[in-house]
């Protein structure tokens, strides 16, 4: 055959007789191959230690016994052709993340630590190894390339010579699908048309039938013969191939035999070595199973005697013991005992208990603060039950139940209803006129007398601010549960923080107190004695179970500590339990894994902004008792004023009222640190009214006094004077009124001012003791300082107007019955003015120091006054002038120049101007009568000029002139005579014309 033609690498090389090649090799290389692999631990497989449950790896083959015996860790997966499945018309993009979450295409996968960095240097050897045997095949391919170079004509040649054999061979003996028994194919490959139809020997299709044989054959040669050609060339390898599989088959052979010697070795290292200790940690591991397994039937116990111990502590009110109870209990079931066929019902069990407890706490908290605010006030204690109501607290604030305010605050609005009937009550039953079976409550304070009235009011007053104090005590201990709660809360969790991010220290601790007791250590070596598993638990597992279990005691150590401290010394005081309890919650919480106890504490108790908002509800709940006592005072204080009462109350009640009513807000203010203005605001009505009423009395009563006065000079009574005094004195206020008789003081003709004596009529000395008054009122009630200003300044401006229509206007001639206006009715007018122009400025810096800078605008009223005072002086002023000036005009118009002199015209003229001198001098201060005369002197001047212009008598020297001059010198004479213008400067020579 064509395969021992030639010569080739593998034929030549020495060796055994298969005819491979071997590598020749040095002396040195040669044990090499067979050299003994260095120890190493056995082949994994099982996967490594998981960190979790020990049953995963349960149903694992073992090296030893399963040996012969097919596992699925013998199945392959080609992953490739998973993900790439060609049933599929779309790749899923999602294989992964649809299960695993977007993270897991998109996180960065670290480069392994346990993976070394491969490069060249790992190959150095293998590569010295191979390089001979690797220069041996390249000169063989050489050689046989050269070969086949040297024959390309020839194999060209032969190629071209089979192909054009193989062209000769049909084409339908070519295609995959020829099969004779598809009838179209054997008709085309005999042709029965050549042949009779009849059948028979027939010579012609003997031969046809030859011929077709021959050619049949002659195709059938032709394959075969480009299959031998083709098996020629491939001869060598063929050979090489199946020489290469005979040695391969060997050496599986060896491996084979290699193995069987292994595992037998194997098997007998297990049977003499290893079977005895495993069987020691199997035991170790059992007695630890029966430990943990008589642990749980403890805990089973304990768990069955929650709800007695439950009810135990329900019965002493012990709610939050109970609550601390049941849920450590839940936690348990939950974590340590689910799944326990006798528990199923217990979990449900708790959960009624504690839905039971949170209504027996809600019940519990009201009739706690039913009897609080309801009880005596006699009593000293301002807390009831100071430990319970602690309790109650921290036990609502556990359970989220904060909207316990709310329920406090209706119980305080109900209490503050009582508070008053209560007092109402109680004055009734005292006062004989009023049946308080057939008479309204309502009706009851009306037909009080107002000092009845009044005791009532501060009976009610006195028993808010105790009750405001006694609410102000409660919310604070409320209040304080809270924040030491926010407070504890607070530093159990930087607590647990540092822990968390700290564990080191306490794991070094725990490894240092383990060295020092001579507990068992594990060494590296021994983390990889086996992977046999018992109960799903491996060997490393059960080595470092006692380790564990010390590291879960002294975290469940810390975490019981921290919520000792969230739980704060007052409500632990309010919690105490009884030995057996806690006892018993204490064996279940021993049992609880990490973290277990303390998070129950922390998953119920509410969070920082709750706790917070809680606080600021309690302010605000005080602060809601004190809008609420108002309110009620309100009531009562309408009640009173609904027929009006309140308005009728003289001015000294009302300032009794007013204050009392000021007091009462300030204390409250002072207890709740809030201002409120409801009641403020009630009394703020009832004094816009009572100063509405009061002016109108005041306003009629003055209209009355002018209607009827005489514009008469009054005598001033003492009391008049001490009053104008003690304004002096800068004292607004009345002075109080002495007993009749003790001092025996006649009245005095003038009114004494800062030295000036003043000459008044009656009404203008009630009209002083009329805006003192109001400026009383503004002392003793400063929230009605604007409505006062505004009265008073309408009663001045009804004086002013009223006045100057009865004098200047001539309305009391009709209104009071007098003749005729008089020149001493007009003076006496214009100095009440004066007086009442002087206490103006007085009366507006005592408004001032009672304003606000804001309502300082109000005070130009006080200017706009002022001026219409002073308008209305003057213009009495000009009618004085005006009266003298018709006379001179009337008399001097009879002037003539002829003796006797001097002459009976200026005799009526002086006579005139003593009679004006007589009514005005002792009315007037002295200035304002010599500024009159020269006004008067002036209107003399003026008349006397045009009369002797008219007569034409000038300053000429003649008779004449000196019969006027005569008449002037008497005229200067007579005005000088008069008291206080002696000094007047008359000025006489101005009545003759100036010469040009």
């Amino acid at each position: 055959m064509s395969s021992n033609q030639g010569s080739s690498p593998v034929a030549q090389s020495s060796g055994p007789s298969d005819g491979l090649f071997r590598k020749p090799r040095a002396p040195s290389m040669a044990p090499r191959h067979y050299r003994t692999p260095p120890p190493r631990s056995l082949p994994d497989v099982c996967p490594k230690e998981p960190t979790g449950e020990g049953r995963a790896l349960c149903d694992g083959p073992s090296v030893v016994a399963d040996q012969h015996r097919w596992t699925v860790y013998n199945s392959k997966v080609n992953l490739p052709a998973a993900l790439n499945d060609p049933r599929l018309a779309k790749r899923e993009s999602d294989f992964f993340t649809k299960t695993w979450g977007l993270d897991f295409t998109e996180t960065e996968v670290m480069p392994s630590f346990y993976l070394p960095n491969i490069s060249r240097e790992h190959f150095s050897s293998y590569l010295q190894e191979t390089a001979q045997r690797e220069k041996i095949h390249e000169r063989c391919k050489n050689i046989c390339q050269s070969k086949d170079d040297l024959s390309v004509p020839t194999i060209t040649n032969n190629h071209d010579k089979a192909r054009a054999e193989l062209e000769q061979v049909p084409k339908i003996f070519m295609k995959p699908e020829f099969v004779l028994n598809d009838p179209a194919t054997f008709n085309a490959v005999l042709p029965w048309s050549h042949f009779s139809v009849a059948g028979g020997n027939n010579s012609r299709d003997v031969a046809s039938s030859r011929l077709l044989q021959e050619k049949l054959s002659h195709y059938l040669d032709v394959v075969e013969v480009s299959i031998a050609r083709q098996i020629s060339l491939r001869s060598e390898a063929f050979f090489h191939s199946m020489s290469s599989q005979h040695e391969l088959q060997d050496r599986l052979r060896e491996t084979a035999d290699a193995v069987a010697k292994l595992r037998a070795r194997t098997a007998a290292i297990d049977r003499v070595m290893c079977r005895g200790p495993l069987r020691a940690l199997r035991d170790a591991l059992t007695c630890n199973n029966c430990i943990k397994l008589h642990n749980k039937l403890k805990l089973m116990a304990a768990v069955h005697q929650t709800q007695p111990t439950v009810q135990l502590l329900l019965s002493t009110s012990e709610f939050v013991g109970a609550l601390e109870l049941i849920a450590t209990t839940k936690e348990v079931l939950q974590q340590e005992l689910q799944g326990i066929h006798s528990f199923r019902h217990l979990g449900s069990q708790l959960c009624e208990m504690e839905r039971l407890i949170d209504k027996m706490m809600v019940a519990d908290f009201s009739m706690y603060a039913q009897s609080d605010l309801s009880r005596p006030f006699e009593e000293d204690s301002q807390v009831l039950e100071k430990d319970r109501l602690q309790s109650l607290v921290f036990g609502l604030l556990r359970q989220r139940k904060l909207d316990f305010l709310d329920i406090y605050s209706e119980e305080m609005v109900r209490a503050a209803k009582n508070i008053v009937r209560q007092c109402v009550a109680k004055s009734v039953s005292q006062i004989s006129e009023i049946d308080a079976d057939t008479v309204r409550f309502h009706e009851q304070m009306r037909l009080m007398t107002f000092h009845q009235w009044f005791d009532l009011l501060l009976d009610i007053f006195e028993h808010f601010i105790l009750f405001l104090r006694r609410i102000k005590a409660t919310l604070g201990i409320i209040r304080n549960v809270v924040l030491e709660v926010l407070d504890s809360s607070q530093r159990s969790r930087l607590a647990y923080v540092s822990l968390a991010t700290n564990p080191s220290d306490g794991r070094t601790n725990e490894d240092e107190e383990e060295e020092e007791s001579g507990g068992p250590t594990l060494h590296p070596g021994e983390a990889e004695l086996a992977y046999l598993t018992h109960e799903g638990l491996f060997i490393s597992d059960a080595l470092n179970e006692a380790e564990q279990r010390s590291n879960v005691a002294a975290h469940a150590q810390t975490r019981a500590q921290t919520r000792t401290d969230a739980c704060g010394s007052d409500s632990a005081s309010a919690t105490t339990e009884s030995s057996s309890s806690k006892e018993h919650n204490s064996n279940i919480t021993s049992s609880l894994p990490i973290g277990g106890s303390a998070a129950i504490s922390e998953d119920v108790m509410p969070s920082d902004l709750e706790l917070g908002r809680v606080a600021n509800n309690v302010q605000e709940l005080l602060h809601t008792a004190s809008d609420v006592s108002q309110d009620r005072c309100v009531k009562v204080l309408m009640t009173r004023a609904k027929d009006g009462s309140l308005e009728r109350l003289s001015s000294s009640e009302f300032v009794c009222l007013s204050q009392a009513v000021e007091s009462f807000v300030s204390d409250t203010e002072e207890l709740c640190g809030r201002r409120s203005v409801s009641l403020r605001g009630a009394l703020q009505s009832q004094a816009y009214r009572f100063v509405q009423r009061f002016h109108e009395e005041r306003k009629t009563k003055l209209s009355l006094l002018l209607d009827n006065e005489r514009w008469k000079q009054a005598e001033v009574p003492a009391e008049f004077q001490d009053l104008v005094d003690s304004i002096s004195d800068g004292r607004i206020t009345l002075p109080e009124r002495k007993p009749t008789g003790s001092e025996d003081r006649k009245p005095s003709e003038f009114l004494c001012v800062d030295g000036q004596k003043y000459a008044v009529v009656g009404t203008v000395l009630l009209l002083i003791r009329m805006f003192l008054e109001y400026c009383q009122y503004v002392n003793d009630i400063p929230s009605i300082t604007t409505d006062i200003l505004t009265r008073l300044a309408e009663l001045l401006k009804h004086f002013n107007s009223r006045s100057c229509q009865l004098v200047l206007g001539a309305g009391a001639l009709q209104v009071v019955g007098l003749k005729t206006i008089t020149t001493r009715n007009l003076a006496l007018a214009s100095r009440c003015l004066q007086l009442l122009v002087h206490y103006i400025p007085v009366i507006r810096a005592h408004f001032e120091t009672r304003l606000q800078p804001k309502q300082y605008s109000i005070l130009r009223h006080f200017g706009h006054i002022t001026k219409d005072y002073n308008d209305h002086i003057a213009e009495i002023s000009a009618k004085l002038v005006a009266i003298m000036d018709s006379m001179f005009e009337k008399a001097l118009s009879k002037y003539e120049v002829k003796a006797p002199m001097p002459s009976a015209c200026l005799r009526n003229v002086c006579k005139q101007m003593a009679k004006m001198h007589e009514a005005i001098n002792e009315l007037l201060p002295e200035e304002q009568t010599q500024m009159l005369f020269l006004r008067i002197n002036a209107s003399f001047k003026l008349h006397l000029k045009r009369q002797l212009a008219r007569l034409g008598v000038i300053n000429d020297g003649g008779p004449q002139y000196g019969l006027v001059m005569v008449d002037v010198a008497f005229y200067s004479e007579n005005v000088q005579a008069l008291r206080s213008l002696e000094r007047l400067d008359l000025n006489m020579p101005e009545i003759w014309e100036q010469k040009r």
